[in-house]
């Protein structure tokens, strides 16, 4: 059996792999790269009150609607974004990754259109992608050859995502998740162990010599793919990268060239674009624990939105799986899930409505979260003191389909009436109620149990507060019309003031009941129903 290479470690507090900040130097001032002195940061208000963004998680992964992680799983033989793209591109040792950039157009992109949409619909702020695993620069990059300004659309996606934020008073985000292409990338190398190209190496390993003569003569292909390293441990694994993904259990240890190029591009990025949020898709922070470059992406991301932006400090950096003290840095990340409590911390947890890049199975097949769905999510996720931050598929013209924008209207509808239940809300003594509430539902590494939230019935209650209002949610419009609150209930320890009144938002007082058993509301038969109709108390 072989041995797994040691995870490096610090030695008197020098890293394994230190980034170099000859051409991009670290902003100094009120924060160091080290936990102790990120500890110091304070989740602005602005975030707290928000409770609701929209990501446009779109880039060159989109062009064949295969999903998340197309241009990964391309080059493992027989899955179904391989044998797709043998189908209608060709075979991987021929037609790589890189050969599907020139394909992203986004010929039909408007991003004014886009922000304003979302804004009307409730977003408080919108994230976009500025790079994924791909390793592609979605913006005229200093640091990266293989971006959007020089191939495909021949545009700085960033820069009308952000021109679009500044016309609409959006908060702008941008989610960088190209640190990973290192080991992500390692099946381009493989090759087919069966059929008529058995043996024939994938694109994966090309170099700039080999360009000569073909459409990307003078681009080095190891500049995108990343792969001139040795084989992390199990490379031929198709699931290991999922444990090595925190730089540990035998992963290929990346280069100080490598890590700095992310360092330098990320910096470029806050920079040249000012983003009031960044999002990495990592353990921590990125490279951490073998390098410094995440804790000096943070001290500089926090310490230039200071010089910038002074006493509307509005920075705020996610990160996963984090600890106590990272918690402290950072804004803890939650993907596809949520915690069943409520941390004394604000948080934030991202989902889609669909995959991660755009899947034309998914629209063809109907699999998209309803706008109920989404809205249980938000109410169950603010009620616990954190935001919902959800994607938005877009086709790789840059434009959604009639099916997600049922969804997006959708969603605006309930907005349009509840906002006030959400937005600038702060838990309340319990979070909720119902069999979901009192069940003990755990996180799955990074997240992954919305699937327990997202059915709730309507004896699923959820609980906000502003200093006037105590706000009940049900999430669902009974089947007899009536919605008990049991914490409610009279003589309950958790409301012990008379209840003059219950409104139902967006109609009027209701009709209610207080008893030992819970608080009844019978909701008026003329009442639209909503997917969860909210509940007014006045405190």
């Amino acid at each position: 059996m072989l041995a797994l290479a040691p995870l490096p470690l610090m030695a008197g507090g020098e890293y394994e792999v230190p980034v170099s900040e000859s051409d991009e130097p670290m902003m100094t001032g009120k924060y160091e790269p080290t936990w102790e002195s990120l500890s110091q940061y304070e989740v602005p208000e602005w975030f707290r009150d928000a409770k609701f963004g929209i990501w446009a998680h779109w880039g060159p992964q989109c062009v064949e609607g295969s999903g998340d992680w197309m241009a990964r799983s391309l080059y493992i033989e027989g899955s179904p974004q391989y044998k797709y793209h043998v189908e209608n591109y060709g075979h991987p040792s021929e037609v790589g990754f890189k050969d599907i950039l020139p394909q992203f157009k986004a010929e039909n992109w408007d991003p004014d259109y886009l922000v304003g949409l979302y804004k009307k619909i409730g977003a408080k702020y919108f994230f976009v992608l500025g790079n994924h695993h791909d390793n592609f620069d979605l913006w005229d990059s200093q640091y990266q050859e293989w971006n959007s300004k020089a191939i495909g659309p021949k545009r700085d996606i960033l820069a009308g995502w952000a021109e679009a934020c500044r016309k609409h008073g959006m908060p702008f985000g941008v989610s960088l998740h190209a640190d990973h292409a290192w080991s992500w990338y390692e099946p381009s190398r493989r090759y087919d162990r069966n059929g008529p190209k058995a043996g024939v190496p994938y694109d994966g390993r090309l170099t700039k010599a080999d360009g000569k003569g073909k459409w990307w003569e003078g681009l080095d292909p190891q500049k995108l793919y990343a792969q001139d390293h040795p084989d992390s441990y199990g490379s031929w694994s198709d699931g290991m990268i999922h444990s090595q993904w925190a730089w540990g259990n035998g992963v290929a240890v990346p280069t100080e060239e490598y890590c700095t190029n992310f360092y330098n591009r990320t910096l470029d990025v806050i920079n040249r674009y000012n983003p009031d949020l960044l999002y990495f898709d990592v353990t921590g922070v990125p490279f951490y624990p073998i390098s410094d470059a995440g804790l000096k992406i943070a001290t500089h991301f926090y310490n230039h939105n200071m010089a910038t932006k002074g006493k509307d400090f509005s920075a705020v950096m996610f990160g996963k799986i984090l600890t106590d003290e990272q918690k402290e840095a950072l804004v803890w990340d939650v993907e596809r899930g949520a915690p069943n409590n409520i941390p004394d911390k604000p948080w934030q947890t991202c989902s889609c409505i669909g995959d991660w890049h755009y899947n034309t199975n998914t629209y063809e097949k109907g699999w998209y979260k309803s706008a109920a769905q989404v809205v249980k999510m938000l109410a169950d996720v603010v009620s616990k003191n954190g935001n919902l931050l959800l994607s938005i598929p877009l086709r790789a013209d840059g434009t959604f389909d009639e099916k997600e924008k049922v969804v997006i209207d959708g969603i605006g509808d309930w907005m349009s009436v509840n906002g006030e239940a959400i937005y600038s809300t702060r838990p309340w003594q319990i979070f909720g109620e119902g069999p979901i509430a009192e069940s003990d539902i755990k996180i799955n590494a990074q997240g992954f149990n919305e699937g327990a939230y997202i059915n709730a019935s309507s004896a699923e209650i959820r609980f906000t507060q502003t200093p006037k209002h105590l706000y009940a949610i049900a999430l669902a419009w009974p089947e007899d019309g009536k919605v008990t609150v049991k914490s409610l209930a009279d003589g309950s320890e958790l409301y012990k003031k008379r209840i003059r009144n219950v409104e139902l938002v967006g109609y009027g007082k209701v009709p209610f009941q207080r008893t030992a058993e819970g608080l009844t509301v019978t909701l008026p038969a003329d009442a639209p129903k909503s997917v969860a109709p909210v509940l007014r108390i006045r405190k």
